[in-house]
């Protein structure tokens, strides 16, 4: 076996790809060619380190620098400079995180992370399943059924280490389980929802662009414990780089027997398929989901009854979230009590947070529940652009709860949130700058919302479409007495009557942009601000 000296890591993901990666690639495999370094120095693919809007990425490894925004001519340099004479190429842009330069890496997303539902998407190749089993990949699966653990027991375990869903809801994942492998049928299944329509949020895209063997086994894992012999990944048609990794991952899991019939001689059998859905906002929620993947408009159903008894086809479903899912792996690995002792006792583990608006590094970021919001957005971010003061952050995407600046040491954690009115939602932080509108914010937040909703229900069909007429007229300077109120109030009669969370959810950035940024929104009703 070749023993190589360094390893180049070039993160693959929608948006290097669109800067040319694979050019980059090319090129750098011809450089090494033609001074004899393919022997020393491995080139690799991987899944995102978790950084955007920096074009190619070339991490060189052992050194661990990055290199951002990499150009075809940029390339000689690196294998001269660095590779071949062991020193930073000048004049690039590059972030060196080695030992002797840790003062340069306390900020930014390549400081250290404690990594559980990210540890191996940018270490291996993606797409090459030997290399997943090397790193520890479906160690979990084999652990289960090496000590032929009883779904009984594994549920408990999962209750006991306290996970809760990572989609927004933060529902216990063990009950959910619980609740599902109790309901009656013959038939059970299991289905990760990977649609992830909310804006700002990409988590689950770079999960299952560097990692797609996790959520393969953390599915097999969940469909033995709740009963189901087969399982659905429901992901958005727009991830063509999620879809096409997940494809050849459940390809090769199935030629390793670790997918299929009899999975490690154990006696179960379990199914995986891919359903690609069409852009609509409204199917995250997990009925609309079961709708469209039945082959229906996706509408979302009254509830009661419940997926977890009369889900997919009437079944009992388990609906997860990607990011709930790729916890399940290392919890059963390393036990609950492990997995209890990071982040906060009402809630454990770790939380993907995507970093995105007026930040120096915008980007994923993998870090404790119960980390505060300024270190999310000065510590990883890197503070705000150009020098400027902070505004706002807006949690959770489009359903979400605009923050200002006496709120930024807020815990990141269900419960933290919760007692400041606000949602952690999917991990989505947007950031603004004192240059921003909240009013063009809402505006657009409105806007989005009127356009997805499903039109089933009245108040969210009639009820979004006013708002964003009350919110247009106050945009262009015609704000009316009373039109803060009319909103506030449509929002909270949408927040009571409204079918599914999509014209509940319109009240949470309503309500907070009313209360924290009142004088904005009063000054352009000619309005005092009242107290």
């Amino acid at each position: 076996m070749s023993v190589f000296r360094t390893h180049v890591l070039l993160p693959v993901d929608e948006g290097t790809a669109q800067a040319g990666v694979f050019e980059i690639k090319r090129r750098l495999e011809k450089e090494l060619d033609s001074r004899k370094l393919l022997g020393e120095v491995k080139v690799l693919e991987s899944g995102s380190v978790g950084i955007v809007g920096k074009g190619v990425i070339l991490a060189v490894y052992p050194d661990r620098v990055y290199y951002f925004n990499v150009r075809q001519e940029d390339v000689p340099r690196i294998v001269d400079e660095h590779l071949l004479k062991g020193r930073i190429a000048a004049g690039l842009d590059h972030a060196p995180i080695a030992a002797m330069e840790a003062e340069k890496s306390k900020v930014g997303l390549t400081r250290e992370q404690r990594r559980v539902v990210l540890d191996k998407a940018w270490t291996v190749d993606p797409e090459n399943i030997e290399e997943t089993l090397a790193a520890g990949g479906y160690a979990g699966l084999e652990k289960l059924f090496a000590e032929k653990t009883a779904p009984e027991a594994l549920i408990e375990e999962i209750k006991r280490s306290g996970l809760r869903g990572r989609g927004g809801a933060g529902f216990p994942t063990g009950m959910k389980w619980e609740f599902t492998r109790k309901a009656a049928g013959d038939e059970k299944f299991i289905i990760c929802n990977a649609d992830e329509g909310e804006p700002g949020t990409f988590k689950d895209r770079l999960i299952l662009e560097g990692d797609p063997h996790r959520l393969i086994e953390a599915m097999t894992i969940a469909g033995y414990a709740i009963g189901a012999g087969r399982g659905y990944v429901y992901i958005r048609g727009e991830y063509q780089l999620s879809i096409e990794r997940l494809r050849k991952a459940i390809a090769q899991a199935r030629s390793y027997g670790l997918l299929g019939k009899n999975i490690l001689e154990s006696g179960f059998s379990f199914e995986l398929e891919i359903k690609k859905g069409a852009g609509a906002y409204v199917c995250g929620e997990e009925t609309a989901l079961i709708e469209s993947l039945e082959g229906k408009r996706g509408n979302p159903r009254i509830k009661p009854p419940y997926p977890v008894t009369h889900g997919l086809w009437q079944k009992p479903t388990a609906v997860n979230n990607v990011e709930t899912l790729a916890n399940v792996p290392a919890i059963v690995v390393r036990g609950a009590d492990w997995f209890r002792g990071i982040g906060t006792d009402k809630c454990p583990g770790t939380k993907v947070f995507t970093i995105l608006g007026h930040v120096v590094y915008p980007g994923l970021v993998e870090t404790d529940m119960g980390t505060s919001l300024r270190e999310i957005i000065f510590g990883y971010g890197g503070g705000i652009q150009g020098g400027k003061k902070f505004k706002a952050a807006l949690l959770g995407g489009a359903a979400g709860v605009f923050l200002p600046e006496k709120l930024l040491d807020v815990r990141m954690d269900y419960e933290s949130l919760k007692e400041n009115k606000a949602v952690l939602g999917s991990g989505a932080v947007l950031v603004m700058d004192e240059t921003t509108s909240i009013i063009d914010m809402l505006f657009s937040i409105a806007k989005f919302f009127a356009h997805e909703s499903c039109g089933q229900c009245v108040p969210c069909r009639v009820g979004t479409r006013q708002i964003l007429d009350i919110i247009y007229r106050i945009r262009r300077g015609r704000g009316r007495e009373g039109d803060l109120e009319s909103m506030l109030a449509l929002a909270e009669t949408m927040f009571r009557s409204s079918l599914c969370p999509l014209g509940q959810s319109l009240v949470m950035p309503v309500k907070s942009a009313l209360e924290n940024f009142k004088e904005e929104f009063a000054l352009a009703c000619g309005q005092a601000v009242k107290s």
